[in-house]
């Protein structure tokens, strides 16, 4: 069998290209790993009907709306996380849905194996599927909270703000404050 010089070099071609995939998946594993998200929040509004005198039995907050959400992501260091998500948001007191589609960065403020109370951030855009659903900027921050579990199932506790971008409301859009709970699966 005769060995050229082009058989050399592929075969140290070869040899490196393992050697860097091998290093680069351990550096992953160090680095963060991926997960994938998803959570259900219930927008909270005043009242309109309540009133102080007389008490006639209407409370003072009632929910107002109701937004589904999925993603997925990568966790840096357990520390950060960015993720993009989608979702579909019912706003049933305004008679309006909408489709956000948003990148998402939360920031472990404190974390404790997998326990973490994290900040998160969150821009994108509202899709639009036809001419019946609004179109503008998304915005959101909140305050949460991911339990501990023994499983890759961890469960999320989250208040968060949103302002949706629709053109007709007061300044053009829709400010709400939601609960929401949800998972994140490792």
């Amino acid at each position: 069998m005769k060995v050229t010089l082009k058989t050399i070099h592929l075969k140290r071609i070869i040899v490196l290209l393992l050697f860097l995939s091998s290093s680069m998946l351990d550096a992953q594993e160090k680095l963060g790993r991926p997960f994938f998200t998803g959570e259900l929040n219930f927008s909270l509004a005043i009242n309109e009907f309540y009133t102080v005198e007389p008490n006639d039995g209407e409370p003072l907050i009632v929910p107002s709306g109701l937004f589904l959400r999925l993603g997925f992501g990568y966790e840096f260091f357990k520390k950060v996380a960015v993720s993009v998500n989608a979702g579909f948001d019912d706003h049933w007191n305004y008679d309006t849905n909408a489709f956000p589609a948003y990148v998402g960065l939360r920031y472990n403020i404190f974390e404790r194996d997998d326990e973490a109370f994290f900040a998160d951030f969150r821009y994108g855009k509202m899709w639009r599927p036809s001419s019946n659903y609004p179109d503008g900027n998304y915005y959101g921050f909140g305050l949460g909270f991911q339990g501990e579990s023994d499983s890759r199932w961890h469960p999320v506790f989250r208040l968060e703000f949103h302002r949706k971008g629709i053109l007709g409301f007061e300044n053009d859009r829709i400010d709400s404050i939601s609960l929401g709970i949800g998972f994140v699966f490792f």
